[in-house]
C-alpha cells in the first residue's frame, strides 16, 4: 500500500473504509486554519482542554463534506472570539484515540471543554446563525 494513502479503520465514522490522504496534519482543501486555531492531537488533547478558558474542539476529517461546511464558521469564531475561547481542530482519522475516548461517533462534532469538562456538544453541521446561537454563552 502506498504510504501516503491509508484505509480509514476508525469504527463508527461515516467515512470508514474510504481511502484518505493522511499524515499531513493539515486541513483539506477549503479547511484553512488561521493563526488563532490550534491543531489538536492524541498526544496533547487532555492538556489542551484542561484550562479555565473554554476550548472549542472541532472533530473533523478530510473526507467529511459537512465538516467542510462548518469550517469557515469555526475559523470565524477563532478569529473574532480568541479572547473568550480557544479553537482547536482534531482530525479523527489521524487521532482516533481521542475521538474514541470522548465518544465522538459522528462528525462534524463540536465540543466545548472548560477545566477538562465537556460543557457543550453539537453533533452535525448547522448553518452559521444556528451554530453561533448554540455557542453564544461561550462567545459573550
Amino acid at each position: 500500500m502506498n504510504e501516503n494513502v491509508r484505509s480509514d479503520t476508525t469504527a463508527g465514522f461515516h467515512g470508514a473504509g474510504r481511502h484518505t490522504r493522511g499524515g499531513s496534519g493539515r486541513p483539506a482543501a477549503g479547511m484553512t486554519m488561521s493563526e488563532n486555531t490550534i491543531t489538536a492531537t492524541d498526544a496533547d488533547f487532555d492538556r489542551l482542554v484542561s484550562g479555565a478558558k473554554p476550548v472549542l474542539v472541532d472533530f473533523w476529517a478530510e473526507w467529511c463534506a459537512p465538516c467542510r461546511m462548518i469550517a469557515p464558521v469555526v475559523q470565524k469564531i477563532a478569529e473574532t472570539h480568541s479572547d473568550k475561547i480557544t479553537v482547536a481542530k482534531l482530525n479523527v482519522d489521524e487521532n482516533p484515540q481521542t475521538a474514541m475516548n470522548y465518544d465522538v461517533m459522528s462528525i462534524p462534532t463540536v465540543i466545548v471543554y472548560q477545566d477538562g469538562v465537556e460543557k457543550k456538544r453539537i453533533v452535525g453541521a448547522r448553518p452559521e446563525h444556528a451554530l453561533l446561537a448554540e455557542l453564544g454563552e461561550f462567545l459573550k
